[in-house]
């Protein structure tokens, strides 16, 4: 027999706590139901504001393209860009802020070209830097994922966005190349990369440079990327640390047995004005590597000895070692030239060049030649390599000789003339074929060296 038959009140009590017990539940149904009401409505409301914002933007772009105005088309376009960040800012429920801030496609609508097109505005100056730079990231295949190998081109791209463009991209290109490096994706067992580590120095990283350096054993990543943070710091001026991390490769190489990365040590130990320790190290190193390739137990040498050798050894010294890597290491032959003729050899560093059958080559040659010139007071000698510039340009219209005439140009003359061989550096690239992207790194390396002073991307 039910309690609720012999005790009355106790019946009542267990009826009345239902009761209240059901009265709360349905109270929480009723709260959740006006809340996913509520939410849907607010999710309704915000894809109507979205959806309108949206026409509205493509209403501006429709009109940009009908218009024959340069700064109407500008105003519109930049107030279609307005209209569609501010979904994704303000309107982030909405189906269009998730289809904007994943790149998709909205009908016909590519918002990555779209903003494409919003970069190539800044042409409305067609010789300023940001305008070179959006021609050349033209040049530049896109990236492909997984990343498997370091982009010289893209992370040579973010260095010349740091220095003379605009900064706010220079993360999004470097990071996933850091990813990349810390996850494995772009080692491998014959070579490690060795230009993320120079990219975070010459963009203010140097601690994350110095940290992913020295997580690699090996002597020649090592000391490339501590040389290259050296020279990075060196350029920023910062001295005492530029000094600290020489040592450090000094003392890396020393532990090691490195010995085919010796001249790069020279070089580190020199720009931060220890030049009687790197003279001694270069000599020995010198001395040590010919006796090697005289007792026939290695190969002599390593190309960057014959450019130390340029700021260290005689003349004589310096070409025959330049003789030596030349063939496998053509690069070498403008850096030893031009340092040989900063320190006032003549004679022979112009015979060197005038011999020269690679026109590019020749081209580069002669402007660090001139670049020589200048640092040695000869105004001249310059002028003169410069008319030897000049029949190259003739002889041969490539990108790269026009490039070469546009960095000589910045460096004999005070106004802004190099900027048309610049553009016309540029223009021969677009309309070349199959090396486009060949092309962007040494164009964004002459730009960069042009506006900084440095040769941060050679």
């Amino acid at each position: 027999m039910s309690s609720c038959r012999t005790d009355t009140g106790a019946c009542s009590t267990a009826w009345e706590g239902a009761r209240q017990w059901f009265g709360a539940l349905l109270f929480l149904c009723v709260l959740t139901l006006a809340g996913t009401v509520q939410a849907q409505a607010q999710a309704g409301d915000q894809n109507a504001q979205a959806n309108r914002q949206f026409v509205m933007a493509m209403q501006a772009i429709s009109k940009a393209d009908q218009s024959y105005d340069q700064a109407e088309q500008t105003k519109l376009l930049t107030e279609a860009d307005r209209l569609l960040n501010d979904i994704i800012t303000r309107l982030p429920e909405s189906t269009l802020a998730v289809q904007l801030v994943t790149n998709q496609f909205i009908g016909d609508f590519d918002y990555v070209e779209f903003k494409r097109r919003l970069r190539g505005m800044v042409c409305t100056d067609p010789k300023s830097n940001a305008c070179l730079l959006h021609r050349i990231e033209g040049l530049v295949a896109p990236v492909e994922y997984p990343i498997a190998a370091p982009r010289w081109d893209w992370l040579s791209l973010a260095v010349a966005h740091y220095h003379i463009g605009d900064r706010e991209r220079v993360h999004p290109i470097v990071a996933p190349f850091v990813q990349a490096l810390r996850t494995g994706g772009v080692k491998s067992d014959v070579s490690a990369d060795l230009f993320v580590g120079r990219t975070l120095a010459l963009t203010g990283e140097v601690d994350l440079a110095l940290q992913i350096t020295r997580g690699f054993a090996d002597c020649s990543t090592r000391i490339y990327n501590l040389s290259d943070i050296v020279e990075a710091l060196t350029w920023q001026g910062d001295m005492s640390r530029a000094a600290a991390v020489a040592e450090e490769a000094t003392e890396f190489a020393r532990t090691k047995g490195c010995a085919w990365e010796l001249g790069l040590v020279a070089q580190s130990l020199l720009r931060v004005g220890l030049e009687a320790r790197a003279r001694t190290l270069f000599l020995n190193t010198v001395e040590e590597q010919f006796s090697r390739f005289k007792d026939r137990r290695g190969n002599c040498c390593p190309p960057e000895l014959a450019v130390a050798a340029g700021d260290l050894g005689d003349t004589n010294l310096a070409l025959g070692l330049l003789r030596t890597v030349q063939e496998e290491s053509p690069w070498t032959i403008p850096q030893v030239l031009g340092r040989l003729e900063a320190r006032g050899e003549r004679t022979l560093t112009l015979t060197y060049a005038d011999q020269l059958q690679d026109v590019d080559l020749k081209a580069e040659t002669y402007v660090e030649l001139i670049n020589g010139a200048l640092k040695s007071k000869d105004k001249a000698h310059a002028t003169l390599l410069s008319t030897r510039l000049d029949k190259v340009v003739t002889d041969m219209r490539s990108p790269i000789v026009l490039m070469q005439r546009a960095r000589a140009d910045k460096l004999l003359y005070d106004d802004q003339r190099w900027r048309n061989s610049f553009q016309n550096a540029i223009g021969e690239a677009e309309r070349g074929t199959g090396q486009r992207r060949d092309l962007a790194v040494p164009l964004l390396a002459a730009l960069v060296e042009i506006e900084t002073g440095h040769a941060m991307l050679e």
